[in-house]
């Protein structure tokens, strides 16, 4: 009889395509590719129209099985708030999100396990980027991890360092990172999809909203000093945060009309095109729990600048260079960092060299492997 791990797959069919998403899928397919054997991987979702499971079923193939709950999403993520997890709630289940039909258990009786991912703690350290509703839901659930998981899987220690202050786990938490999509990869019709795109020849690309937390105003600031470096500055986000325009953070940091774009949910390949051409790569964000982007940046080469958070840090491993966060001066250090990759082509060779060199330290099937041998150990 073969082993079956369940995996909450419900983040892959969400209205606007997002890093959990991403990851979801990306592990998940790493996880039906090295199953051990007599192991098989099936799926959890709500209650989705029969086009979304349909969706899902294309993108993981190999999924021996899909389970669609009887709830649609919201009503699902309240229910299980609630402890209410009339079905679904045993073997091996394993959420990439804390989505989960958390309850209790007894592993060595009935071979429930449950194991739930927390990505970042925002919820507690920074509830302005989230909405009210999804801060307590955040909370409430890991709470009902504190009382029923089995493990904890984060990305990065930094985040394992901060939980550790916020909700005691003890001894369950498990660092597990992420990886670079397998679809990000450079197309054979970049240079069409660079006209079409409208990229200049050179330009500083970044990522994030205007979100006060993810610093892309203050890279705009900086850029606006005087002696700053006079590229064009792309963004992998939106254009507006609330009443914030992209716009107008830019005409008040002294830049011309068009200097600043938002490039908006790009596809893979698309995305991949952008990267690859950038001539530098900034992550100004205050505070992250993995940061994705960074390492994408870093698989193609391009030279990479970012903040001090614990996250980055990690992530980048001593390949991007590093810049100091803090209210005063960080606009101008963040300016003079890129500036400095940029008046130097040897530097930035290098970093292009290391870069490549620190990505290869991530691979989703290294992940999926960690996720088999840690609900073995269980």
């Amino acid at each position: 009889m073969a082993t079956t791990l369940r995996v909450v797959v419900d983040q892959i069919v969400t209205p606007l395509p997002s890093g959990i998403s991403r990851y979801t899928e990306e592990l998940t397919r790493a996880l039906i590719q090295t199953a051990p054997r007599d192991c098989v991987v099936e799926g959890i979702v709500s209650a989705l129209p029969p086009e979304k499971i349909a969706a899902v079923e294309e993108r993981l193939p190999g999924l021996a099985q899909l389970h669609r709950t009887t709830l649609p999403r919201r009503e699902l993520a309240a229910a299980w708030q609630l402890g209410i997890v009339p079905t679904l709630g045993t073997g091996m289940i394993h959420s990439p999100t804390l989505l989960a039909p958390l309850r209790r258990h007894e592993r060595e009786f009935d071979a429930t396990q449950m194991i739930v991912t927390i990505h970042d703690t925002l919820a507690w350290t920074h509830p302005k980027s989230l909405t009210p509703t999804n801060v307590a839901w955040h909370k409430t659930m890991a709470k009902r991890a504190k009382k029923h998981a089995d493990a904890i899987v984060v990305p990065t220690h930094a985040v394992a360092e901060q939980l550790a202050d916020i909700v005691d786990f003890g001894d369950r938490v498990r660092v597990i990172p992420g990886a670079v999509a397998a679809g990000l990869t450079l197309p054979t019709d970049a240079d069409w999809r660079a006209s079409k795109l409208g990229l200049p020849n050179e330009y500083i690309l970044t990522v994030g909203s205007l979100d006060p937390r993810r610093g892309v105003a203050q890279l705009i600031s900086g850029l606006g000093q005087a002696g700053a470096p006079d590229l064009p500055l792309l963004v992998l986000g939106p254009d507006t945060w609330g009443e914030l325009s992209l716009a107008a953070v830019a005409d008040e940091a002294g830049l011309p009309e068009g200097r600043v774009r938002a490039l908006g949910h790009l596809s893979e390949v698309d995305l991949a095109v952008v990267i690859s051409r950038a001539s530098v790569f900034v992550h100004p964000s205050l505070h992250e729990g993995f940061g994705l982007p960074l390492i994408e940046a870093l698989s193609f080469g391009t030279p990479v600048v970012h903040s001090d958070d614990p996250a980055l840090m990690e992530v980048a491993g001593g390949a991007g260079v590093a810049v100091e966060r803090g209210k005063k001066g960080y606009a101008e250090r963040l300016a003079d960092a890129v500036a400095s990759v940029l008046g130097d082509s040897e530097r930035a060779g290098r970093m292009r060299i290391v870069g490549q060199d620190r990505a290869r330290a991530f691979s989703w099937r290294d992940s999926a492997e960690r996720v088999w041998a840690l609900h073995a150990d269980l």
